[in-house]
Parts: C-alpha cells; sequence; structure tokens
C-alpha cells in the first residue's frame, strides 16, 4: 500500500552546514518529498544565504552551537522529540530515494540502518585514495565489533531516537560519524547498512583528509576500557 501524507510524522531529518546554499534547499526538499510528514533540522553555521535557502524549502533552522563539526551534529541530533532520526549530508551526495528504506528498517526494529558508499567498487564520485582508506576503516571497525560494518563515515542513517539518547557520545573533534554505528555494534544493539549509489556533491568539499584519518584511527583503535568509560554500559559490552 502507498504511502499516504503525513506517514512519516514520526520522522526527524536532520543536516548540518556550512556554506551549502547551492545545495541545501535542493536536499531538504528532496527529504521532504520522500518522507511527507516528516520534518527537517537544519543546524547552521553559515556565513552565506544556507539558512535563508534551508527555510524556504520548508526546514527548520538552529543556529549551530560553536565547537566545529561534532557538536553541531551532537546538537542536530538532540533537537528532534520525533522517535526515528535521519540523517544526511546537506550536498546532494546521498539519494533520498533510500530514506523510506531506513525509516522502514527501524520501523521494523533495526535501532541503526546506515547507508553503503562504498560497494566492491570504487564510486566515480569518490577519489581513489578515500575509497581506500574507508575501505580499510570500514574492516577495522568490522573486527573492532565483531559485526559487518561497510561504511563508518556515511552521512545518511536512520537511528532510533531511543538509541541516540542512551550513549554519552564522546563528540569532540573529528570522525564522530564512527562512534555513531561503532558503539551501538559494540553493545550488540540491531545495526544494518543498505547498499546505496553516491553522487558528486554540490559546492566545494569541506573534508580535511588528513586531521579526518587520523580522528577515525584514534576512535577505531581506542581500548574497550576507554569507550565504556566513554558512554557504553559494562553490562552492554562483551569481553
Amino acid at each position: 500500500m502507498a504511502e499516504q501524507p503525513g506517514d512519516y510524522d514520526d520522522v526527524a531529518v536532520v543536516m548540518i552546514t556550512r556554506n551549502e546554499e547551492r545545495a541545501v534547499g535542493k536536499v531538504v526538499r528532496d527529504a521532504l518529498c520522500a518522507l511527507p510528514g516528516a520534518r527537517v533540522y537544519v543546524i547552521d553555521g553559515s556565513d552565506d544565504r544556507t539558512a535563508e535557502e534551508a527555510r524556504r524549502a520548508g526546514a527548520t533552522v538552529v543556529r549551530e552551537p560553536g565547537g566545529g563539526f561534532g557538536p553541531a551534529l551532537h546538537a542536530a541530533l538532540m533537537a528532534p522529540e520525533e522517535p526515528i532520526v535521519v540523517t544526511v549530508d546537506a550536498d546532494d551526495t546521498y539519494p533520498a530515494s533510500v530514506f523510506p528504506t531506513l525509516v522502514r528498517l527501524v520501523r521494523t526494529g533495526w535501532d541503526v540502518a546506515g547507508t553503503d558508499r562504498l560497494g566492491s567498487r570504487r564510486p566515480a564520485a569518490m577519489p581513489l585514495g578515500n575509497w581506500l582508506a574507508n575501505k580499510t576503516f570500514s574492516l577495522l571497525a568490522t573486527l573492532r565489533a565483531g559485526t559487518r560494518l561497510r561504511d563508518v563515515h556515511s552521512g545518511q542513517r536512520a537511528y532510533r531516537a531511543s538509541v541516540l539518547h542512551r550513549f554519552d557520545w564522546d563528540y569532540r573533534g573529528l570522525a564522530f560519524p564512527v562512534d555513531l554505528i561503532l558503539w551501538p555494534a559494540l553493545a550488540r544493539l540491531k545495526v544494518t547498512e543498505v547498499r546505496i549509489q553516491y553522487a558528486e556533491r554540490i559546492g566545494e568539499t569541506t573534508l580535511r583528509r588528513w586531521s579526518s584519518g587520523r580522528a577515525t584511527l584514534r576512535r577505531l583503535l581506542r581500548r574497550r576500557s576507554a569507550v565504556m568509560e566513554g558512554g557504553i554500559q559494562v553490562r552492554d559490552v562483551p569481553g
């Protein structure tokens, strides 16, 4: 049976933005089209027309708290009251068509439903070095968690909101999305990923490749005790 308008009023779509005026309006409109009834939150730290374009497209815009990427993403995740929170990057690299699938997975029992940009072959929109690094990071995460994790840096995921409020996240610095899938996997929550086609971004990238890579390794190679102190209760983590 086809979805009806309002069928997604239990969903919030969140994104953080920094000078994404060229893409944000399309990303917001596509999300609202794919998930009728959902609410879109944009946590914005721009000095261009991003906030204006996001509001015009139908988003609720909140000024970012300062402190960089991690605090902004944490604020985005904590802002909604809806029981399902969906993340997406504001550069139009992720397909809005997969949103209903991610929401359906969470509604049917998964705690985190992510997307996999990497696949078995490099997507045309991703440089070879980035793809190889991400494949390596995901292999390390898989070994660490004891469950298959395919894309630890994906910016498009759906979360059960209660899971987001369950952990005392370490959102300082870069590579926070790694913990957002690794910690639930370590806690033996239900995590799955869906293969997608990754597209060329609109606008200039803000990725700091080497800094992000170092931060990712620090998060993946932390001692188990440090991870538990960071927010996973001892009874939730095996071993």
